[in-house]
């Protein structure tokens, strides 16, 4: 393959990304001290994902509010004393070639809850351990978690600012962009959905209202830093009938243009518990594929595992990032053994050069 799309340069506002294959958000729930400051873990960590050769590195989600974390042990990004650790992460991840981006999320109605790691409990954690009371949309709970306070009203406006707020750090830290998560079945997510949100103000209903707080924390966001790129995840269908649908959010993603966003990260579901998942290679190409027709660039995640299937997805026209999760969790390097697989030109100057004696994939 001459010139794979893969690995061709792509452009967010002023800011250019060495290739389209970027590191998807991914909790590590490695906090210590329960405080939002990131740890060693979390430097080599993601230096070791922007040494592999991703164009761009998705921090995980870091809360904009304590209450914010979706467990004790997240990442928050509420305060200026958590801002120098951070900053390590961006100056290690620039010195590997990569750009860094952090998730700036709150997990609402699902947040105080057991870190999901081996041999820990599940559920929502009690005050008496370290948790905190949840808030949503609506009082209407996750399964089995706890059910949250309604937010009123007059809160709303708060978090807001909260994201605003934790933006302009992730800036000061050096990062290069910023996602909203509004996925999952986190805060914003729940605004969206039907099925979590049974407001009856001007931040319920229909489709307008429910997508009220994200395009207002959106174009604040822009409004306070206008060359900042701004992604935006989303569930774009809750796999149920009745819920947040592709076609919802199409028209949700025209919107988010207008108000500044400069790409869709499209994932799915999560909101409802008992939404059947069809999981298999690829499964949420089609969501991405369903949005690109619209106004923004659009990236894709889920089952991608091999180099010819991520080109194949860009080639086709279906998305145009690819990002990755679990495997490169399995294997940080792995972009670098996919540029030699298709045999990018990018390949060698990707490399790092204590690494060119290794075989990154077969010959």
């Amino acid at each position: 393959m001459a010139d794979p799309l893969l690995f061709r340069p792509f452009r967010l506002r002023e800011l250019e990304v060495r290739n389209r294959l970027w590191v998807s958000p991914m909790c590590q729930y490695s906090v210590r001290e329960t405080d939002g400051v990131p740890t060693d873990w979390h430097l080599q960590h993601y230096g070791g994902l922007a040494r592999g050769g991703a164009g761009l590195v998705m921090v995980e989600a870091t809360a904009v509010r304590p209450e914010g974390r979706i467990s004790p042990y997240d990442l928050g990004l509420w305060s200026d004393a958590q801002l120098p650790a951070f900053a390590r992460i961006a100056e290690l991840a620039h010195a590997h070639g990569a750009r860094i981006g952090v998730q700036l999320g709150h997990a609402g109605r699902k947040a105080s809850t057991y870190p999901w790691l081996p041999d820990q409990p599940t559920g929502s954690v009690p005050t008496s351990d370290g948790g905190w009371e949840t808030v949503g949309a609506s009082a209407i709970a996750f399964g089995e978690l706890s059910a949250p306070r309604a937010l009123a009203r007059e809160e709303l406006p708060g978090i807001t600012e909260a994201f605003v707020a934790a933006a302009g750090r992730a800036v000061a830290a050096g990062f290069d962009a910023v996602e909203v998560h509004a996925a999952h079945g986190y805060l914003l997510h729940s605004f969206l959905s039907p099925f979590s949100n049974h407001r009856d103000d001007e931040y319920g209903g229909g489709l307008a209202g429910r997508a009220r707080l994200l395009r207002e924390t959106v174009r604040a966001i822009r409004a306070a830093h206008p060359e900042l790129p701004i992604v935006v995840r989303v569930s774009a269908t809750e796999w149920l009938p009745g819920g947040f649908s592709l076609e919802e959010c199409a028209e949700v993603a025209a919107w988010l243009a207008a108000d500044g966003a400069d790409l869709i990260d499209a994932s799915s579901g999560a909101n409802v518990p008992d939404a059947r998942i069809p999981i298999g290679p690829s499964y949420q190409v089609p969501l991405a594929a369903g949005l690109r027709g619209g106004q923004l660039p659009v990236g894709t995640v889920g089952m991608i595992t091999e180099a010819a299937q991520a080109e194949s997805i860009l080639l086709t026209g279906q998305a145009d990032i690819v990002s990755l999760g679990r495997p490169l969790l399995a294997s940080p390097h792995l972009p670098l053994s996919w540029a030699r697989e298709l045999r990018a030109p990018a390949a060698d100057a990707l490399t790092p050069g204590p690494y060119h004696r290794a075989r990154f994939a077969a010959s």
